[in-house]
């Protein structure tokens, strides 16, 4: 055999089992990834349904398998840096942001939680929607309490999505989220709008029954 072929032979070895590594990588960052969606989706239902207990036992598990994600690819880092690690960590990131904001707790940092910072704003970003829904579940309950204050934070993360002005390649979408925030947030704002004003006219209604009455 030349010496050019066994060079070559001795070559490709070396990128074959680079790649069954890569390859097996892959296989078990993308099992990692499903759990932390499904861990992260059932936590957020969890919250709606106010079973805050539950949710952060949900978290934690998820905030386990990010950082065994983290740690696996450390050395992989096509993989670390591609979309469905990208999609994990934002959903991740969307149901800590979710129950940090409903509880009135401190907002956890990417770095706390194993993320990359397009990944957390992304979250951010979608966190809105579910501030919507635990406002329309207020309304629905007719508890007002909180409804002003979370629109207000609505509003807060819209600005300052609105300023990381970046290139998509850098933000992985976040312009497409900020803008549907636009919406969802006026949507909210009409909603809150219209439950305040028949509460008003509820409120009248009833003195003028008690006036009536005496």
């Amino acid at each position: 055999m030349s010496k050019s072929l066994e060079d070559l032979e001795t070559i490709t070895r070396h990128i074959y089992s680079y790649f069954m590594a890569e390859d097996e990588a892959r296989e078990k960052a993308l099992r990692g990834c499903r759990q932390v969606i499904q861990h992260s989706a059932q936590a957020i239902h969890a919250l709606h349904c106010q079973e805050q207990d539950k949710a952060k036992r949900l978290l934690d598990s998820a905030y386990k398998l990010i950082q065994a994600l983290n740690l696996n690819l450390s050395n992989h880092s096509e993989l670390l840096y591609s979309g469905f690690v990208h999609s994990a960590q934002k959903e991740f990131s969307e149901a800590c942001i979710t129950l940090a904001l409903i509880n009135k707790e401190a907002l956890p940092e990417p770095e706390k939680l194993g993320v990359s910072y397009a990944a957390y704003l992304n979250g951010l970003g979608e966190a809105v929607g579910e501030l919507r829904r635990y406002i329309l579940d207020s309304l629905r309950r007719g508890d007002f309490s909180r409804c002003e204050e979370l629109l207000a934070m609505m509003d807060g993360i819209y600005g300052v999505l609105m300023a990381m002005d970046f290139p998509e390649v850098v933000t992985h979408g976040l312009r497409r989220t900020t803008d549907a925030i636009r919406g969802i947030t006026e949507r909210t704002r009409g909603d809150l709008t219209i439950a305040l004003k028949q509460k008003e006219l509820q409120a009248k209604l009833d003195n003028l029954a008690q006036k009536s009455s005496a």
